[in-house]
């Protein structure tokens, strides 16, 4: 009678080990997919489904380009007395007063009761030309608002980019209040985000940016800055700081 050799495979006493550390791996990530999942969740949760207006007024509005009818809806704030002055910020540096203009629809009252936009245009609306990004928009509605003295901001942008500008915003001007009017589109409105690819895609990639953007300034409020902006940075020798053209000199 014969005794079997034992098993000296290396392989023998290594699976253990491995199934654990696949089991541990796939732990994490279901923990990753599920946070994220939640968090998905409370993003969500901030998005207005309705445009609702302002129950005060502020001294400013800014309105952060890149969604449709978002200038337009800031106007008509600025026209029903909401603030004093506009800031559009991210204009295309080709683009003037007068392409912006075209661009709105035609709101001449027929009783004069309200300034028209070719009037406010001329009169009460700054052009930032700088801005490229929310965090950039953030710099240069900053160096627009401690310009002119102001401490409240009514800020208009779409619904689903509200929560970032907002985090961007704050963070920026910790000292200015900030009243958020979310533009809700008409897609929006029409059908419900789940069953849009492009919307969800959409908004995949906003709550991505917007989690990026809470980590970055929650670092950089306990002191560890990452990549600071350039607008950001201050100027030295005989370089002035930038300021936002405007419709008209004031």
């Amino acid at each position: 009678m014969s005794l079997q050799p034992a098993d000296t495979s290396p392989k023998a006493p290594t699976t253990a080990p491995r199934r654990r550390l696949r089991a541990a791996v796939v732990a994490v990530l279901a923990m990753v997919f599920v946070g994220a999942a939640i968090g998905f969740i409370g993003f969500l949760s901030q998005l207005r489904g309705a445009e609702i207006r302002p129950d005060r007024n502020a001294d400013g509005i800014v309105v952060l380009t890149g969604g449709s009818s978002r200038v337009s809806d800031a106007m008509e704030l600025l026209a029903g007395g909401y603030g004093k002055r506009l800031l559009i910020s991210g204009v295309h540096p080709t683009n003037a007063a007068s392409d912006i203009s075209r661009s709105l629809p035609d709101n001449s009252p027929p009783d004069n009761s309200l300034p028209d936009n070719q009037t406010l245009l001329s009169c009460c609306v700054d052009l930032d030309r700088s801005a490229v990004n929310t965090r950039s928009n953030a710099a240069e509605t900053r160096r627009w608002a401690h310009d002119r003295g102001f401490k409240s901001l009514i800020v208009v942008t779409s619904n689903y980019h509200m929560p970032r500008a907002i985090v961007e915003l704050s963070h920026a001007m910790p000292d200015i209040a900030l009243i958020p009017f979310a533009v809700v589109g008409d897609k929006w409105r029409d059908e419900p985000w789940w069953t849009s690819g492009a919307t969800l895609r959409l908004l995949l990639s906003e709550y991505a940016k917007y989690v990026a953007a809470e980590v970055r300034v929650s670092l950089a409020e306990v002191g560890f800055e990452l990549a600071p902006e350039a607008a950001d940075q201050p100027t030295t020798g005989s370089i002035t700081p930038r300021k936002p053209a405007t419709a008209q000199v004031n």
